[in-house]
């Protein structure tokens, strides 16, 4: 963490683990995800201290404000002081109903072993058949 004046802000949104590579922060700032003020960035607009960005990610708004520039990817304790969120809290809610069991995984009785390939097309089509009906309001 130097004394920086300025930084890309691809660069930046990657080192703070917004996006998991830089190609993906690069890729969002040019599909026009990445704003400030309203205007879409390049991926090469040089970042400062205080600004406040709004990223557009998975079909959430999010919105940051820049208390540190970082120039090396750091890990997510040393990350979380750099930035402020400020994204509403209804933004927020929508983002963690979405997220609860999304990382819930299958289980399976000791001594049954892995699931065969027909187990495995079995339980796919029962989630994409689940989750349509719960889209569904059903």
């Amino acid at each position: 963490m130097t004394d920086l004046k300025k930084i890309r802000l691809d660069k930046w949104l990657w080192a703070v683990r917004l996006f998991k590579s830089r190609t993906m922060s690069t890729d969002a700032c040019k599909a026009g995800k990445v704003k400030l003020n309203g205007n879409s960035l390049k991926p090469s607009y040089l970042l400062t201290i205080g600004e406040t960005i709004e990223v557009k990610k998975n079909g959430f708004n999010l919105t940051f404000k820049v208390n540190q520039l970082l120039e090396k990817r750091v890990s997510a304790v040393l990350a979380a002081p750099c930035f402020e969120d400020l994204t509403p809290q209804d933004e927020l809610n929508k983002y963690k109903d979405w997220f609860v069991g999304k990382s819930g995984s299958e289980f399976r009785d000791r001594g049954e072993g892995r699931p065969t390939k027909k187990d495995r097309r079995e339980l796919d089509d029962f989630k994409v058949m689940y989750f349509e009906d719960e889209e569904e309001g059903i």
